[in-house]
């Protein structure tokens, strides 16, 4: 008999999935970390790969996958706009042949399925801050719409699946999530940042800096994850997780400068395409069905994430 659960973790290598392996190793799982090294690297995982309950697997989820599990966290796809552009048909292609593949073979084990969809589901929000109940303002044919509306269609995948074949699953939508292994060339604002401003370089902000964002530490966020995984069956979702803190970009810029005591100038650039002003979540039902919210402020998230990139840099510089 089974007792340990046994549970996949696609895109498991990713900055998110990392984390996730972790914790649930440290929760007495068998995890099955699933990458194909797109965006994840084995950096994140290595110090995973001696532990017995650890299994890695080279492969891409847009071709099926025949394991045998209890819970499947479906991570898998390329999350910053610099690597889900490069690829916008890959990326789409993960999202939507990705979902079937993931639910088909949760259909199969009878296992739950959690999606890791995300706030870029409301595009570019015209209701503030945004509600489960939103069904978002969305370009089809945008730079961004390869991962907007690819995370969208995989969203009704997810509940075609549970009224057609009665799939158990979950629906999270992840807001900005930042934090150690974070990718430093991902174009995200807070890695942007961070490396910008301890190489001393030009911190760029897109438009006027007034733009917000809620900005959720990362081992909050695989939190509940974990919580809603393991929620009763009828908790479907889709449930925001966040961090409803709202922070102007400027702002953020100029708290990064203080904290690494960096030379650095900040610098304005044009506003990219479809890129969304205002984007905070309302966690009221997080908290009603998960018990969560999160408990690290961004100060003290900041200064871990900044010690990670410093330590990074002097590895590769060293």
């Amino acid at each position: 008999m089974h007792l340990r659960k046994r549970i996949l973790v696609t895109g498991g290598a990713g900055f998110l999935g990392s984390f996730l392996c972790e914790r649930l190793l440290n929760e007495n799982c068998d995890v099955i970390c699933v990458d194909n090294f797109y965006t994840g690297t084995k950096r994140n995982i290595v110090h995973l790969l001696n532990n017995p309950y650890f299994e890695l697997q080279r492969h891409d989820i847009t071709f099926p996958l025949y394991l045998e599990v209890d819970q499947i966290y479906n991570l898998a796809c390329p999350a910053s706009p610099i690597h889900y552009q490069n690829d916008p048909v890959q990326t789409t292609k993960v999202n939507v042949h990705g979902s079937i593949n993931m639910l088909g073979l949760a259909k199969r084990l009878k296992a739950t399925i959690l999606q890791a969809s995300t706030s870029e589901v409301y595009g570019d929000p015209t209701v503030h801050p945004q509600t489960e109940a939103y069904w978002g303002n969305v370009n089809t044919i945008g730079p961004r719409s390869c991962y907007d509306e690819g995370k969208r269609c995989a969203e009704t995948l997810f509940f075609d699946y549970y009224r057609q074949h009665g799939t158990k699953i979950k629906v999270a939508r992840i807001f900005n999530t930042y934090g150690p292994r974070m990718h430093p060339n991902d174009g995200r604002v807070i890695s942007n940042f961070i490396m910008q401003a301890l190489t001393d370089r030009d911190i760029t902000v897109y438009g006027d800096g007034k733009q917000t964002r809620s900005f959720c530490y990362v081992k909050d966020l695989v939190d509940a994850l974990i919580r809603m995984m393991n929620s009763p069956e009828d908790v479907t979702g889709p449930i925001n997780i966040g961090n409803p803190g709202e922070y102007t970009i400027l702002e953020l810029a100029e708290k990064i400068v203080q904290m690494t005591g960096s030379k650095s100038n900040i610098v304005f650039e044009p506003l990219p395409q479809d890129d969304p002003l205002q984007r905070q979540p309302d966690i009221t039902l997080a908290e009603r069905h998960l018990g969560w919210k999160p408990t690290t402020g961004l100060d003290e998230g900041l200064q871990r994430t900044v010690t990670y990139f410093k330590e990074l840099i002097v590895k590769e510089n060293g």
